[in-house]
């Protein structure tokens, strides 16, 4: 994992249901509005593969390894493109999800660990990751509130667990969820309790964020003349 690059990269991880992507969403306005250089990237968004994955997803075709070659395959192709000429460049790039949802689902799913970690060894290392740590039924709530119902492969259905979705999806997110705390541990990731209001928890990660970095130093530079 190269490092050393002038910017800077934060990454929000956390279950489906956790509130992560809203925490990246208001700590990412909170730069801007603050002036800061920042770039926003969310897992699985790469055009190349965006597509290809859409469709096994509808049609239930994705083995575990497919699952895992076309997650990386996205991610590759974002890194290449997007990440890493940003932080060349001395952005804040943050992150909703990175290489560490691939390694909790993928093992959940019953690949390899190594081959997956190898898989993306070419990935720079966050200068921070927040976990968002939140018990499964408030992230299945947040989840089932105002919408129909779960999703085939965020529930684990393609395991196999249980004919319930429901079920399914907490004894899925449960293995996922114990493979987010042995990282927690090895990658050193800074857990926030994210069973508090949004506002709170925004809080508490806007103030980790301004006492590990120097932001004065990703403030745009305006030439007035």
């Amino acid at each position: 994992m190269p490092s050393g690059m002038p910017g800077k990269l934060i990454v929000v991880e956390g279950l489906d249901g956790s509130g992560k992507s809203t925490q990246a969403h208001l700590l990412r306005h909170w730069l801007e509005m603050g002036g800061y250089r920042v770039y926003f990237t969310e897992w699985n968004s790469s055009p190349l593969v965006k597509n290809v994955t859409k469709r096994g997803k509808k049609e239930q075709l994705l083995t575990p390894t497919t699952f895992s070659i076309i997650h990386a395959t996205d991610f590759a192709d974002r890194f290449e493109r997007q990440i890493l000429p940003m932080l060349h460049a001395g952005y804040i790039v943050l992150a909703d999800r990175y290489i560490f949802t691939a390694f909790a689902r993928d093992a959940v799913r019953g690949v390899d660990r190594d081959w997956v970690r190898n898989l993306y060894n070419f990935a720079s290392k966050p200068d921070l990751v927040f976990f968002l740590n939140v018990p499964l039924e408030i992230a299945l709530g947040r989840l089932l509130d105002g919408r129909p119902k779960l999703k085939y492969y965020e529930a684990g259905m393609d395991m196999g667990y249980d004919t319930d979705i429901y079920q399914s999806f907490r004894i899925f997110q449960g293995h996922v969820y114990e493979e987010y705390i042995k990282m927690a541990k090895e990658f050193g990731f800074t857990v926030v309790d994210a069973s508090d209001s949004p506002e709170k928890e925004q809080k508490v990660v806007r103030a980790i964020i301004q006492k590990r970095f120097d932001l004065s130093k990703y403030k745009y530079e305006w030439n007035v003349p």
